[in-house]
């Protein structure tokens, strides 16, 4: 993953600025150094002809997206601050028209009042891939050469400094043999490359490896999974909802919700999230949003309806204390979910994307100005004193021990987040740690049985599913999915349930305990799951995975 350019000097792609990533942290990257190459056309030159680019291994920016999503505009609006037309032209549903949140038991929905951190007045809901192509629109406009269909396979370092990527072949077959329309990767050099891989960024962890920049606590992960409905009356609020089907008890640390947000008068988004550091091996996040769509206070929500869309992706939750020791190296910055940057408890990320996006390109655009240098050390020292500083690390700090606490259960982690914000973070005094998700011993309960079987109207498997995606993954490419292939039964069990894909599957049994895992790597929709729990995620080739519109 990490390597030396390859091309010979005269074959490399030269660009001023290089994002990996077309999320809402890389083309707000892209954007502000659009403005600020603007105002400075004497750096722009110096750039030459190419002074930022940007790839995305989707079909385009935006497919590979998905998030919920309610978010705070605070960061697009100073990203625009002077352009109200761009900012006006970002497309939502509008501000949050109210809330709900509400505390399930298998038949009954009791209203609470909401939390602190669950309040959403003032904030916008969004489709996080259809705002995607719109920003990357504004960026192309702004001077950002994009590269779709373009895995980042290898990230160049060179003298001690990050000096680009590698991009990923195409056209190859799955033994790794060269196709008649195959097209080699190529090197992609760059003043400043800035990581914007989202969550589990392949480059990333890399990038973490080598320089060092491991945090004072392990990674850890959520996995949502999320579907869009045509219902057939209007919702008037954002829903979020705690408890079942998720058990209370400690020893299970299910910790998770759900959310039922209004998109217009027409569509909702409905979805259900768990945390990775799950127990029980037949816990599915995929099985456990169907079984919550019979809940009778959802089903008349959906009644009439029709699913349009379905998703699943991870969600980095170890906050503060797995924030990368430093933002930086030489030559190379991190963006949003690269970095760590989502506040689990406000269920917030997409904002502080924006924002580090904006503060890296204001870091990168200082590098690259007369008398310095990008590969100098600590010269992006500024961007991580920025935002720890700011309310993107206060933020982030405040609720530091919040996700920790529910491990303890949760009544007791619910009673310690109540603590947590009324004292912003101060009490308990202690400070919590985070726990490997690889590293949670397993039980089995038999919790499958509860599971409805799919009716194919309000319930569904997971291949239709993936169809629903707009899963594009050729199914004679090489496998982009790492794991050990002769593992323990319960390691196999536990990852063909938790997969909302059915990538894996439990193969013959080997005779000493372990068992083979049969994998089908072309239904992998690329949520990062198998990351979290002792796998690793590589990019495919650029183009494939699925196809978001509306998630």
């Amino acid at each position: 993953m990490i390597a030396a350019p390859t091309d010979a000097p005269g074959e490399r792609i030269e660009v001023g600025v290089l994002i990996v990533g077309g999320g809402p942290g890389g083309l707000a990257c892209a954007l502000r150094l659009g403005q600020l190459l603007e105002e400075r056309p004497d750096v722009a030159e110096r750039l030459g002809e190419v002074p930022v680019a940007l790839v995305d291994k989707g079909k385009q920016p935006g497919s590979h997206l998905l998030s919920g999503a309610v978010m705070n505009p605070r960061a697009l609006r100073r990203l625009f601050r002077g352009r109200p037309e761009q900012l006006a032209a970002v497309p939502t549903y509008g501000e949050v028209p109210g809330e709900g949140v509400y505390l399930l038991t298998r038949r009954r929905a009791l209203r609470i009042p909401p939390p602190p951190t669950l309040r959403n007045h003032g904030n916008w809901i969004v489709s996080i891939s259809q705002m995607a192509r719109t920003l990357a629109e504004q960026a192309e406009a702004g001077g950002t050469f994009i590269l779709p269909e373009t895995s980042a396979e290898r990230l160049l370092v060179e003298h001690g400094r990050v000096a680009g990527v590698r991009t990923g072949d195409k056209g190859r077959g799955k033994e790794g043999e060269p196709l008649g329309n195959f097209e080699p990767g190529s090197d992609i050099v760059a003043k400043v490359t800035v990581l914007a891989e989202g969550t589990a960024g392949h480059l990333t962890y890399a990038a973490i490896d080598h320089f060092g920049l491991h945090g004072r606590e392990p990674q850890m992960w959520e996995l949502g999974v999320k579907e869009v409905w045509r219902v057939a009356r209007p919702l008037d609020k954002i829903v979020h909802t705690l408890g079942w089907p998720l058990r209370k008890r400690a020893a299970y640390r299910e910790f998770g919700g759900s959310w039922i947000y209004p998109m217009g008068e027409e569509m909702v988004s409905i979805g259900f999230v768990i945390g990775l550091d799950y127990r029980d091996l037949e816990l599915s996040a995929h099985d456990l949003l169907q079984e919550f769509k019979t809940h009778p206070f959802v089903r008349r929500i959906l009644e009439g309806g029709e699913r349009l869309a379905w998703g699943a992706k991870t969600i980095t939750s170890g906050g503060w204390h797995a924030l990368p020791r430093k933002l930086n190296a030489p030559g190379l910055l991190l963006v949003g979910e690269s970095a760590g940057l989502v506040d689990l408890a406000r269920l917030k990320g997409v904002h502080l994307a924006i924002e580090s996006g904006r503060l890296a390109a204001e870091a990168a655009f200082r590098s690259l100005e007369r008398g310095e240098s990008p590969g100098r050390i600590g010269v992006f020292d500024s961007y991580d004193e920025e935002l720890r500083g700011g309310y993107v690390g206060q933020s982030l700090r405040q609720v530091r021990n919040m996700r920790q606490a529910f491990e303890k259960g949760f009544f007791v982690g619910g009673a310690l987040a109540s603590a947590m914000t009324v004292t912003k973070g101060k009490l308990p005094p202690k400070e919590f740690h985070n726990e490997r998700n690889d590293a949670v011993p397993l039980l089995r309960s038999g919790r499958a049985a509860r599971y409805p079987v799919p009716d194919g109207a309000l319930t569904f498997d997971k291949l239709s599913s993936v169809f629903a995606s707009g899963n594009r993954t050729r199914d004679d490419q090489p496998n982009h999915v790492r794991i050990e292939r002769r593992v323990p039964r319960d390691v196999a069990e536990m990852w063909a349930w938790m997969c909302p894909a059915q990538v894996y599957e439990v193969g013959d049994e080997l005779g000493d305990g372990t068992v083979e895992v049969r994998m089908t790597p072309s239904n992998c929709v690329q949520c990062g799951a198998i990351s979290a729990r002792g796998g690793r995620l590589t990019p495919p080739e650029g183009g494939s995975g699925p196809e978001y519109t509306l998630t």
